[in-house]
């Protein structure tokens, strides 16, 4: 290992001094690189955030050098190479990929310029009467050159007091109460960004408030330092002069127009409906009024406020029967002395279109070594019921088939599927819930029901019907809850054949698990995606679940002759189950970013279930898990199924697994995207099963018992429909117990639709 690391560094040297030389060649030879520039800051007094200043100064230093990583200067390099007259096809690719528009010389540098702006942000921070100097440092040797510039830094202005100046009515008590709550305070120093955010505050406050039509410009601060030594000062607030009259005033709202059933083309009013004091045309016969208007919260009488207005746009378009939702308002004559605006508001609602029919080609990849085509196709119906309802109906079909092995028994399969869904955008219960109660969203009320036929040819066939009912609603823009309280599924293999039978005879846990079974539950699912801002730097996404069967089945079973509990003869399982899938992606921008996602789970069989069944159990590996490790091969624990004809043709599966994956995602050329991943993982029983002699069990040990693999990835992504191709091996594979072993000629392809993760 030691002399791994040795060569390692040498070459890494060589190539560091290789690249420097290769950029030095090309700089002209009254010229010398730009490498950047320093900041000094000097003061006889203490600066309170000294480095947060010294960061607001360097993002002043101009112009940027051209970038490096891990010391090499790629992108100059590759654009030198692009200044040959044939540069190639590899050097007008990487240059594509790292290059960078033209060097920056030491003639491209203007530190007065510079001098000037950075003089301008330490007055814009109270730093009044600062010195500034710069001053060049040559390295003659390697042809670059940098900037130091000093800054003198005088004692800054602080603020002595913060008043409110003399303003007209209506509008100065609103400016008042808004002034209570400032973070300005005594004692601060003079900060022109925290008065501009002051302002904004006062300025989204006052619309809060019904000021349809002010500004933030309109708000002015002056500063009085002639009562006071030692660089303090007093802080006014006031309006501009020649302020609008309109602009002081508040508005309330008169009128509220709903057009449920807008079209652009659309210039008669067919039909007006009174209801909750809202006019809604053309609703009646497209969208029933007391089913949409819960979703505005907008109101007659009510002060102008932009979040209202917000708030009722974002409900409207959460429905799905909405293409377009825009509110517009009118303002109409004053009242009174001028002392209260008049608004009317339209809410115009352009409907999606009242049918769909979507047709999806899958790539079928389910279980271990198994994959084929697939087909769905779903209608949609929007509005059924002229309350925004939406029924989802879909049919597929899928055929799988492995390739290899000695057996063909189990290698094929067919699936057919035909599920109904069901979308109501309220709440249904038999006890009336006030739609107030829920600020940000109303939740849904999701109804489904489906069935299921997988036959897998010379083995069995398993029949399996579900239905489900149950709430969905967003608590906030990022927050997500789900609850299902009714979720009964039932599942009942057939056409067993003799082969199948003498597997299921030797292994008693997959015996049980296969065993005809009916599953009644609740199901809860928390959401919390910060990912929805896209261009933060940092993202974080948290999903739990909770997944409990049984327990309200066993008040009312009774006991069957097989010594276990049933309802009409239904033998039913009891378990619960909980995971936590947690994602990080640091984001760099232009397309790159590393995510990385850390999952675990924990199921557990108690009172008439001695098992898991086999629907709810975890696996491992996969397109979207260890990708090193073919679907549902990997575990459990150390246990390896090869060659052993009573388990190789099922599935490998656990009550307990936990994964760990780092993934850094790049841009190639256009849609084409590139990744390098790493993955560990497995799944273990908390109960050994006897069949895997113990090796499946959990214990202290785990983490030596992940599975690990690392490889390469392409993602084609158009518009957001990424089709994606990994290629993985693995370099740790707890059933062979050869330590760490980076195996390529185990390389494993896999497909998958969307990222991982």
């Amino acid at each position: 290992m030691y002399i791994k690391f040795k060569i390692v560094f040498i070459l890494t040297s060589a190539l560091l001094v290789l690249q420097s030389c290769a950029v030095k060649k090309y700089i002209p030879e009254d010229e010398m690189l730009y490498t950047g520039a320093t900041v000094e800051i000097k003061s006889d007094s203490i600066i309170k955030n000294e480095s947060q200043l010294k960061s607001v100064l360097e993002e002043a230093l101009l112009p940027k050098p051209n970038k490096k990583f891990l010391g090499m200067r790629v992108g100059l390099h590759y654009y030198y190479k692009m200044q040959k007259e044939n540069p190639g096809f590899i050097n007008r690719f990487f240059y594509k990929r790292f290059g960078e528009q033209k060097p920056v010389y030491k003639s491209d540098v203007k530190p007065y310029e510079v001098e000037e702006i950075l003089l301008n942000r330490m007055e814009n921070r109270g730093f009044f009467y600062s010195e500034i100097t710069s001053e060049f440092k040559d390295n003659e040797e390697n042809k670059e050159a940098s900037v130091k510039y000093t800054v003198k830094a005088p004692k800054a202005y602080t603020i002595a007091s913060y008043q409110l100046d003399s303003m007209p009515h209506p509008i100065y008590p609103e400016v008042k109460k808004s002034v209570a709550k400032t973070k300005l305070s005594k004692g601060m120093r003079f900060d022109l960004a925290n008065m501009k955010m002051e302002r904004e505050r006062i300025d989204r406050e006052l619309k809060q408030n019904g000021y349809y039509n002010f500004n933030s410009s309109f708000l002015i601060f002056e500063a009085d330092t002639n009562q006071y030594d030692k660089k303090r000062f007093d802080l006014f607030l006031g309006l501009k002069k020649d302020v609008p009259k309109k602009s002081i005033i508040p508005y309330k709202i008169s009128k509220i127009n709903v057009y449920a059933n807008y079209h652009v083309e659309d210039s008669i009013d067919n039909e007006v409906e009174r209801f909750n004091e809202k006019n809604y045309i053309n609703s009646s016969s497209f969208f029933k009024s007391k089913y949409l208007d819960p979703f505005i919260t907008l109101e007659e009488g009510q002060y102008y406020s932009p979040e209202n207005s917000r708030n009722s746009a974002r409900r409207l378009s959460t429905i799905g029967a909405y293409k377009f939702v825009n509110i517009q308002y009118k303002e109409r004559d004053t009242v009174h002395n001028d002392s209260l605006g008049i608004l009317e508001a339209n809410i115009f609602l352009s409907p999606l279109n009242k049918r769909a029919l979507r047709v999806e080609l899958q790539a079928v990849s389910k279980s271990n070594n198994f994959s084929g085509p697939g087909i769905a196709l779903t209608y949609s119906n929007r509005n059924l019921f002229s309350g925004g309802e939406t029924l989802n109906t879909t049919a597929s079909f899928g055929y799988e088939m492995q390739v290899g092995g000695g057996s063909s028994s189990g290698k094929t399969s067919v699936d057919l599927g035909l599920k109904s869904e069901l979308i109501f955008p309220r709440v249904i219960f038999p006890i009336k819930i006030d739609s107030d109660f829920f600020k940000y969203d109303i939740p849904k009320t999701k109804t489904s029901i489906s069935l299921d036929y997988l036959r897998r040819t010379q083995l069995y066939t398993l029949l399996s019907g579900s239905a489900q009912f149950g709430y969905l609603w967003q608590a906030n823009r990022y927050v997500t809850h789900e609850i299902i309280p009714i979720s009964l599924n039932y599942t009942k293999p057939s056409n067993t054949t003799e082969e199948f039978q003498n597997i299921l005879d030797a292994n008693p846990y997959l015996k049980r698990s296969f065993e005809k079974q009916f599953i009644a539950g609740l199901n809860y699912s928390f959401t919390y995606n910060g990912m929805v801002n896209a261009t933060k730097k940092h993202q974080f996404f948290i999903n739990s679940t909770l997944d409990v069967a049984g327990n309200t089945m066993s008040l009312f079973a009774k006991e069957m002759d097989n010594g276990k509990k049933g309802i009409l003869n239904l033998e039913y399982a009891q378990y619960a189950k909980v995971d936590a899938d947690f994602r990080y992606h640091l984001n760099f921008g232009k397309e790159q970013l590393i995510a990385a996602r850390l999952f675990g789970g924990y199921g557990y069989a108690y009172g008439n279930s001695d098992i898991m069944p086999y629907v709810k159990q975890y696996y491992s590996g996969g397109p979207y898990s260890v990708r090193a490790f073919r679907i549902r091969s990997l575990g459990p624990g150390t246990y390896s199924d090869e060659g052993n004809s009573q388990t190789n043709y099922f599935d490998q599966t656990g009550n307990i697994r936990i994964e760990a994956n780092i993934e850094y995602r790049f841009p190639i050329i256009s849609f084409l995207k590139g990744a390098v991943f790493a993955d560990a993982g497995n799944i273990w029983n908390s109960d050994p099963n006897p069949v895997y002699e113990g090796k499946d069990k959990f214990t202290s040990s785990f983490i030596k018992e992940f599975g690990m693999g690392a490889g390469v990835g392409l993602r084609v992504d158009v518009q957001g429909f990424v089709l994606r191709f990994d290629f993985a091996a693995p370099f740790h594979d707890p059933s062979k117990n050869n330590g760490f072993d980076f195996n390529v000629k185990e390389t494993v392809f896999n497909f998958g639709i969307g990222y991982p993760f």
